[in-house]
């Protein structure tokens, strides 16, 4: 996934290189291999109803200024995690384009609502023979 196939306007995402954190010696503490995207829901082209599912799909992942930041560090290599940060935006942008499906309200059916009654009749009728005669 090269910059070119990317979905986005060039100017909509600003990457950063950081420090990774955690094990791996002196590699660690000398190279910024973890690679930190800035997403701009505002500048991305989607429509406002797209941008509205991306910032709750976000969750805490969204700035105040309402910016989406991805942190990616699993790999070794600035590449690998610029491409995977790449990829997790892109997943999340897609899951947000895709308006949501509308629920039509249903009734229950008369047979399943029978079968209810009858469970409950069949219910009643067990806990009544438990019952002392003495009523």
């Amino acid at each position: 996934m090269d910059d070119k196939d990317y979905l986005f306007p060039p100017g909509s995402y600003e990457e950063k290189f950081i420090r990774s954190g955690g094990h791996g010696g002196q590699n660690v503490n000398k190279v910024a291999t973890s690679v930190q995207l800035r997403f701009f829901t505002r500048l991305s082209g989607l429509s406002c109803a797209a941008q509205e599912r991306l910032k709750s799909l976000a969750g805490s992942k969204l700035t105040a200024e309402g910016d989406i930041i991805i942190i990616a560090s699993e790999y070794r290599t600035q590449e690998q995690n610029r491409q995977a940060a790449k990829a997790r935006i892109k997943e999340l942008v897609s899951r947000a384009a895709r308006p949501p499906k509308h629920r039509r309200p249903t009734k229950p059916s008369y047979g399943s609502k029978q079968r209810r009654l009858e469970g409950k009749k069949i219910r009643s009728d067990i806990k009544k023979s438990r019952r002392s005669s003495e009523d």
